[in-house]
């Protein structure tokens, strides 16, 4: 039987420690303690960034980095690229069948790394308003010495997928806000860095625009399958988009895993209480509503069939469900056992 092998490490986080100011050597021992960034900031007079954050991110994946404002989600972000210099630990980034250190990268490998390996897309878009969309998107490019023949053909290719074709010759001061943000995405794909680095992108623009160009980057992620580590605040955005949710705070990650892993199973109250206004039929499967034990109820379903699914057997009349893994019976599933996880998603 023919087996997929499994997706490559794309991005590494090693135990990565980041600190503001000159005596980063004076807060890590306090950082270690456990202490908070006030703390921490009141003692030394250096900033926690984010602590001993472990973390791998396998070739085309989508994970978000989730947390309130100051939780350190941006700062591990420009690690990556080397924005935020790391003071302790590693940061390693795919380069062809090798990873290469960004932390210990000579300034020729930093800047070979961020020109062909990595892009990044901005809140604020981060456009030249006196130059054309078409200028605009083959900045990159242009910057890594392509032709400007080489440079409208992979343009007005990367222009055709977010459908600004026909706006290529205007200045970008002149598209809408939603606009100018697909101008920034299509210059971060046209470069083809497998990693992409995207800062709360969407956050700026009013909720039908930002839903439209969540639609748009995964459909567009569909046929590009680059690896994206995605900045948000927002818990219904980092749950549509994120294959994989990172919980931050204080400069820490609390829990990481699958919007349905983490409602589930949350780690601790702060994320219990992170994702209490979640709906959670939209990622909760037979499995997690269940009570262990083998019932002889009449009719039966899989332990990954959804729970939104579940809902309408049970409007439909069924009373009683067996859950099956593999043919074998491993829980029951009753009206009331529905009711009580979504009452109580900690079980």
């Amino acid at each position: 039987m023919n087996t997929r092998p499994p997706p490559r490490t794309a991005v590494e986080f090693d135990r990565v420690s980041i600190v503001f100011g000159d005596r980063p050597d004076l807060a890590l021992p306090l950082m270690d303690q456990g202490r908070t960034r006030s703390d921490i900031q009141s003692a030394t007079a250096q900033i926690l960034g984010v602590h001993d954050c472990t973390l791998s991110v396998a070739e085309g994946e989508i994970l978000v980095l989730m947390g309130l404002s100051g939780s350190g989600k941006s700062t591990l972000l420009r690690g990556v690229n080397g924005l935020n210099p790391v003071v302790r630990g590693e940061v390693r980034v795919r380069d062809g069948d090798h990873m290469t250190s960004i932390t210990n990268a000579d300034p020729a490998t930093l800047r070979r790394l961020r020109l062909s390996n990595i892009a990044m897309v901005f809140q604020q878009f981060g456009l030249l308003p006196w130059r054309s969309v078409r200028e605009n998107v083959g900045l990159g490019l242009e910057l890594a010495g392509q032709s400007p023949a080489q440079r409208t053909v992979a343009v007005d290719a990367q222009l055709a997928l977010v459908n600004l074709s026909q706006w290529a010759d205007r200045k970008v001061g002149e598209l809408s806000g939603g606009m100018q943000q697909r101008v920034g995405l299509a210059r971060a794909f046209v470069t083809n860095a497998p990693i992409l680095l995207m800062d709360e992108p969407f956050s700026a623009l009013d909720p039908l625009i930002r839903a439209h160009l969540q639609d748009e980057l995964l459909e567009l992620q569909k046929s590009l399958h680059r690896t994206i580590i995605f900045v948000s605040h927002d818990l219904d955005e980092a749950f549509k988009l994120g294959n994989r949710i990172a919980l931050m705070d204080g400069g820490r990650i609390v829990q990481c895993g699958t919007a349905r892993e983490i409602i589930a199973n949350p780690v601790s109250d702060y994320v219990a209480d992170f994702v209490a206004h979640m709906n959670p039929m939209a990622v909760l499967t037979a499995r997690d509503v269940m009570q262990p034990g083998d019932d002889a109820a009449p009719q039966s379903v899989d332990a990954e069939t959804p729970v939104l699914q579940i809902m309408e057997m049970i409007r439909d009349g069924a009373t009683t469900l067996a859950v099956t893994d593999g043919g074998a019976r491993i829980g029951t599933l009753t009206p009331a056992h529905v009711m009580g996880r979504l009452v109580n998603p900690r079980g």
